[in-house]
């Protein structure tokens, strides 16, 4: 009983080298297993980051909010753009020549052919009068060439009258013949040269003319380019001291806006839909207003289609490159229209309304961040958009066709220049 009593002892006896603080320290297993899972820990922390905390991209839209008058006749959607110019041109010379008189300042208004500045002409006018000279020069000739055929034609029908008496021989009247038709000759060889001397006078007289300037369109001066002294090309100067214009010239009858519409609502644009135009300079003042045309040409950069919009009041507030903003009518403003009320809220694309938890919603862009909003939707739609009253401000980006994957605070990037 002893014995096993001491064996019993033994086994539970702590060795030296396996009492705590002494020996080797932590088993090497130990190290292994900590490093094991340190690297497991940065891997999923990095496969997390990718796939979780990696940004998402999705295209927005403006959320719109059509007001006052607009939203009285029916806006479906507004953009922004500038007072463009159908007609201008920038005048220049047909000629290389040195300005001597520059007859336009800026605001100046011009009528179509109104001489507008003049070029150093005497080498032109010189060679006009000469071309002029020639002409008399000519005239002269033929008037005396003519009167040597009359004196030849009488001289003929005398000799013929003598060799009809007997008086002198045929010969004589051949001869007579011979100075007739040499009259006629000389007399159609200088009258060719006459028609020659009149083309030379007539290239002359345009080679003058385009020492003078004139407008070539009723309008308005918008910009000064050249002055007196300074020497002017139709051609391009090649970077020298040579103006290539003299001045430009709006038509401000053709002024016009020109906007830019997401892709994604440029269904809803028709050519000839009613509109209303507001200038950013004059905000109360409402210009009636028309879509002209809707150029068949995307933007792939904004995203957008140019869309030309015409102006039913002009005045002369309205200059070139004023920003505006124009809002696309569902149909014209009347009478009874201009009383109702607003409706509230803010218009957003059908796609960025979806269905989280059971109920619609929408993302809302805002610091890189995107937040989700539990909205209503509300009658009535105006085209593809949806009418949300509460929730939402205009001018707010909302994403459209929100993925799945999409969360409430979601990193994400734009992919598009949405208006």
């Amino acid at each position: 009983m002893d014995k096993i009593d001491a064996n019993l002892l033994n086994s539970l006896r702590i060795q030296g080298d396996e009492r705590e603080g002494e020996g080797r320290g932590v088993p090497r297993w130990v190290w292994a297993l900590l490093v094991v899972l340190a690297l497991a820990a940065a891997a999923g922390g990095a496969a997390w980051w990718w796939f979780a905390g990696r940004p998402l991209e999705v295209r927005t839209a403006a959320a719109l909010a059509p007001g006052g008058d607009a939203a009285a006749g029916g806006a479906i959607l507004q953009a922004t753009g500038y007072v463009t110019a159908r007609r201008q041109a920038t005048v220049s010379t047909q000629i290389t020549g040195t300005l001597t008189q520059v007859l336009i300042e800026e605001g100046d208004k011009v009528k179509e052919g109104q001489v507008i500045a003049r070029l150093e002409d005497s080498g032109l006018r010189a060679a006009l009068a000469t071309a002029e000279a020639n002409v008399q020069v000519t005239e002269a000739q033929v008037a005396q060439s003519r009167a040597q055929l009359a004196q030849a034609e009488a001289d003929l029908k005398r000799q013929e009258e003598l060799v009809k008496s007997g008086w002198i021989s045929s010969q004589a009247a051949e001869q007579s013949r011979t100075a007739v038709k040499t009259a006629t000759a000389q007399l159609e060889a200088v009258r060719r040269q006459s028609d020659a001397a009149r083309a030379n006078l007539r290239q002359a007289k345009v080679n003058f003319d385009y020492t003078i300037v004139r407008a070539p369109f009723t309008g308005v001066v918008t910009e000064k380019a050249a002055q007196v002294g300074e020497i002017v090309s139709p051609l391009s100067a090649g970077g020298g001291f040579t103006r290539t214009g003299v001045g430009t010239i709006v038509d401000m009858e053709s002024l016009e806006i020109d906007v830019d519409v997401n892709e994604a609502y440029i269904g809803q644009v028709q050519p000839g839909m009613a509109a209303q135009s507001v200038l950013d300079a004059y905000p109360d003042w409402k210009i009636p207003s028309h879509v002209i045309a809707i150029v068949p040409n995307a933007d792939k950069g904004k995203a957008t289609v140019k869309v030309r919009v015409a102006l039913e009041q002009k005045d002369a507030r309205l200059v070139p490159n004023m920003a505006a903003r124009v809002s696309f009518l569902a149909r014209k403003a009347g009478a009874d229209s201009t009383t109702a009320a607003p409706p509230r809220g803010v218009l957003v694309p059908a796609e960025a309304v979806v269905q989280r938890d059971g109920r619609p919603a929408v993302f809302v862009v805002a610091d890189g961040r995107a937040q989700l909003r539990v909205v209503t939707v509300a009658p009535p739609d105006v085209g593809t958009m949806k009418r949300v009253p509460d929730g939402v401000k205009a001018g707010e980006r909302v994403v459209l066709a929100p993925p799945a994957e999409l969360h409430d605070g979601a990193a994400v990037t734009i992919a598009d220049a949405a208006r």
